[in-house]
């Protein structure tokens, strides 16, 4: 009787690869400089420059450069801050979980979505410390002894909070990232030469490939994993208090927390998407970053995409049941009022356009991959303006309401935090690999082995039957 033949999986890394294969693919961008590679860089850093004269500009001037007002007093750049702090939450999802649930598809894309994490929570991290006005006074958020005794902060306040979540989760995400680096820092070590050579061995840290080397790498990565894995639930759990501990109608609400995690997971994976997408096409990773992982991503947004739209139309439903009448009137307000056009725009980008994704030829579709990531990120954009800005412009006075729109200025640092991302991003491709070599490479038996045997498998299933 012949034996089952077990189901064939697609391989995760296609073509017929050795390690010397792997190594010249994901080595050698680091070691030419491409024309491509250059004007993007050149972009990026004329953005940045832009968002450092606005960031100048409002130090010079002041605040009352922005169009924030007395009743609108959180507008574009707390926005902001909540969209760049979701898009940060997919690195550590995919390294860390990913990693302890032994998900062989994030071998991937975890690198770029780790450094997609640093990048972010560094651009989120600009917009509160701006808010504050006069920058040069942010020590005053930490705690600290001084001449006239112990300086406490507010730690009844959820701001403070924030600080402290971010600031560990950035640290541990750091921490994550830069140890899975340290074998691929030490194979451009061994390529490299001169001055070159130095500065990657010193990040290398001594790193030979023993097992004992290996022991501690991996358990490493095991402890920041299981520490980096709450952060993920905590981190935009926590931003989400900002607004849930507040008594405003539209914001005092307990599925806060759980709607904000599932917007950021959603927000993440699209702009990885969005990354990886690009990446793959620009350094023709197309054999790393195959149609299996893309496909992959996608199912994960298509399932955060419709937890985002359950909890959309639950805050709908719970403030007409409430039959509190300004609850009712700031639902109302979000659907009819004069912002009715970001409430259109995020529950078409949000809950509509991943539906895409239930057709497998679409979510296997890197066209439509691309553009849908961008869709999913203008929509979550517009699902935190909706949230912050529509609330705070009608509240309880009447007599108070306002209308807000960005100044220049203030669109100006948000393009600046673009130009930051993508300059550091770049920079990030060209001095290390943007895929884990060590990481394909211990998956490349399981994976060849998949790929050269389908037809094998086939022609056994054939005379199986």
């Amino acid at each position: 009787m012949s034996q089952p033949v077990s189901p064939i999986r697609e391989p995760l890394i296609t073509g017929h690869k050795t390690y010397h294969d792997i190594t010249e693919d994901l080595v050698s961008p680091t070691e030419k400089t491409t024309v491509s590679w250059a004007l993007a860089t050149m972009a990026a850093a004329l953005m940045l420059g832009y968002g450092v004269f606005c960031l100048i500009w409002t130090f010079w001037v002041g605040i009352g450069s922005w169009n924030v007002n007395r009743t609108i007093g959180w507008g574009y750049d707390i926005t902001n801050f909540v969209w760049w702090i979701g898009i940060g939450h997919a690195g550590t999802l995919i390294s860390a979980i990913l990693l302890l649930f032994r998900q062989k598809w994030r071998t991937g894309v975890n690198r770029a979505a780790e450094a997609m994490t640093i990048f972010a929570v560094m651009c989120a991290g600009l917009f509160p410390a701006t808010h504050t006005g006069r920058p040069w006074f942010d020590f005053f958020m930490f705690p600290y002894p001084n001449t006239r005794g112990p300086l406490w902060v507010n730690f009844n306040s959820p701001l403070l909070w924030d600080l402290f979540a971010i600031s560990t989760y950035f640290t541990v995400s750091l921490l994550f990232w830069y140890t899975g680096l340290v074998p691929d820092l030490a194979t451009v070590r061994d390529r490299a030469k001169g001055l070159r050579r130095k500065i990657y061995a010193f990040f290398a840290m001594g790193w030979t490939g023993s097992a004992k080397h290996w022991q501690r790498f991996e358990s490493l990565s095991l402890i920041l994993a299981g520490l980096a894995t709450p952060l993920v639930l905590s981190v935009h759990t926590i931003v989400s208090y900002d607004f849930a501990t507040s008594v405003l109608p539209g914001w005092h609400t307990t599925i806060f927390p759980p709607y904000f995690v599932a917007g950021a997971i959603f927000s993440g994976f699209a702009m990885v998407q969005t990354l990886m997408t690009i990446t793959r096409k620009l350094l023709k990773l197309e054999d790393y970053i195959t149609i299996a992982h893309i496909e992959s991503m996608n199912k994960v947004i298509l399932l955060t995409g419709w937890i985002v739209g359950t909890a959309y139309l639950t805050e709908l439903f719970i403030a007409w049941y409430s039959g509190y009448i300004y609850e009712m009137f700031a639902f109302y307000n979000r659907v009819f009022g004069p912002y009715y056009w970001a409430y259109i725009g995020m529950m078409g980008c949000n809950v509509l356009s991943p539906n895409i994704f239930w057709v497998k030829k679409f979510r296997r579709n890197v066209t439509i991959t691309f553009f849908m990531s961008i869709f999913v990120n203008i929509g979550m954009w517009f699902e935190r303006f909706v949230i912050i800005v529509t609330t705070l412009a009608r509240d309880y006075l009447p007599s108070s309401w306002s209308y807000y729109w960005p100044s220049w200025v203030e669109i100006g640092i948000y393009l600046g935090t673009f130009g930051l991302f993508f300059t550091l991003y770049l920079i990030f491709v060209k001095v290390a690999p943007v895929v884990a070599v060590a990481e394909v490479k211990a998956i490349l038996k399981t994976a060849g082995d998949q790929y050269v045997g389908v037809e094998a498998a086939k022609k056994a299933e054939a005379t199986a039957h």
